[in-house]
């Protein structure tokens, strides 16, 4: 079998056993409808359910219906409207196509009359509000829900196939985002030449690129773009990621100009601290002592550079390093950017709690083969965080001059997407292979 069709089987099993254990005859999923601006006819960007795209490689596709039923072949009601304001979707094409029952409608409302078999008070129904139809209205059904997203934390084949495939699309931008940053460009021109390498618009990008220079780097989820260049470029810290198929990645590097070799210094030793954490993605491992490990490691950096002068122990068991490190580890990721079931203690449900003050954490499982994570370690100057420390009582153990010293510079973070693998097997680092691969 290809990867999809594999891929498929593996939905329609966690499907029909989730439909089993919680009382449900079908499952029917939305892909979801347009949302317009309040009091305006200019639409948001359409964003499709995450279930829906899972199924299906179709992510520009509202008004569209996905039903399940044990034993039968999806059916896939595929909205195509005769429309000559906008391009409408494309006839149905590919390889889901020979693989499902297709019904092609050219209004929304047809939806459920293609449907109207599958309905009975025991139809699980997922989707926002705003997609409901006469007959067909959301109960998302959250014991179901449970069983579906705790089984979507570990990817299929094809699943990591995509993600592999993010992670050749966004490594040029990369590339070309620094290219862009020595050249002495503006965030704004460094973005655009992200866009130009990966063949990405603003409208299908995962997530906002972050594209700081300099002080703007301590800022975690900077949101502009300066189209003025900085008098002096120090430092780079670009977020940026891509999407194959409706699955992504999330990656993020920190350059420094020539010249400036002590926060050079310092992005060196954050980076090997953060291949060490990668190595830590094993089967059967709590991603919660991930988190803590980087908080050694960032300890470790700061003590080697002179910036703190407490033991690593202190640093850590005192919080320390916390204004330095504000953020989570990572989180999980695929259909989505930080993917759903991150917090679940079990698949029918419940919280396993973070760390005690370390409420920014996204991902709190114990790792299993086939999950796709997010390792990416911080070191940041920033001054509402740097002004509390200052205030506190460990003020005295902190080199304020160098820290005065590197706050030009922002901040540092390195972010790659991980793959755990069966125990005894080294994590893939799709990320690191990429870059490897383009050289």
């Amino acid at each position: 079998m290809s990867l999809y069709l594999d891929h498929l089987a593996t939905l329609q099993r966690q499907a029909e056993t989730a439909l089993e254990r919680t009382g449900f005859d079908a499952l029917l999923i939305a892909s979801g409808i347009e949302k317009y601006a309040f009091l305006d006819d200019r639409p948001y960007l359409f964003q499709p359910n995450p279930h829906f795209k899972q199924w299906l490689p179709l992510t520009q596709h509202p008004h569209s219906w996905l039903a399940v039923r044990p034993g039968r072949k999806p059916r896939v009601v595929y909205y195509q409207p005769d429309d000559y304001w906008h391009v409408p979707p494309s006839a149905p094409s590919g390889e889901w196509v020979d693989a499902v029952e297709l019904v092609v409608i050219r209004e929304p409302e047809e939806a459920a009359r293609a449907l109207g078999d599958c309905v009975t008070p025991r139809t699980a129904i997922v989707g926002e509000a705003d997609a409901a139809l006469a007959g067909l209205i959301p109960n998302n059904p959250e014991p179901l829900l449970n069983l579906l997203h705790w089984a979507r934390g570990v990817k299929t084949p094809y699943e990591l196939a995509q993600m592999r495939a993010a992670q050749r699309l966004a490594v040029p931008g990369h590339n070309a985002a620094r290219a862009a940053f020595l050249r002495g460009e503006s965030e704004a021109g460094i973005h655009r030449a992200y866009l130009v390498a990966t063949g990405h618009t603003d409208r299908d990008l995962p997530y906002g690129n972050i594209v700081g220079l300099n002080e703007h780097a301590a800022v975690l989820h900077y949101q502009y773009q300066d189209e003025r260049a900085p008098a002096e470029p120090r430092s780079f810290l670009i977020d940026a990621g891509a999407q194959v198929n409706g699955y992504a990645s999330d990656i993020t590097r920190t350059w420094v100009a020539p010249g400036h070799d002590e926060f050079a210094a310092l992005v060196a030793a954050l980076d090997v601290e953060q291949l060490g954490l990668v190595d830590e993605v094993r089967e059967g491992v709590d991603y919660r002592d991930i988190h803590l490990s980087a908080h050694r490691r960032i300890a470790r950096v700061l003590r080697g550079a002179g910036l703190v002068a407490m033991s690593e122990e202190a640093m850590v068991a005192e919080g320390v390093t916390r204004p330095f490190f504000p953020h989570g580890i990572g989180h999980l990721l695929g259909l989505q950017v930080h993917d759903v079931g991150g917090f679940m203690a079990g698949e029918t449900g419940g919280v396993a709690d973070k760390p005690e003050g370390h409420r920014y954490l996204r991902l709190t499982r114990t790792l299993q083969a086939g999950m796709a994570v997010t390792i990416e370690p911080g070191l940041y100057f920033i001054p509402t965080l740097l002004r509390e420390l200052r205030a506190s009582r460990h003020a005295a153990q902190v080199d304020w001059t160098k820290v005065d010293r590197l706050s030009c510079y922002g901040g540092i973070r390195i972010e790659d997407d991980v793959v755990c693998r069966a125990v005894g097997e080294a994590p893939e680092n799709l990320t690191r292979d990429a870059f490897a691969a383009i050289g």
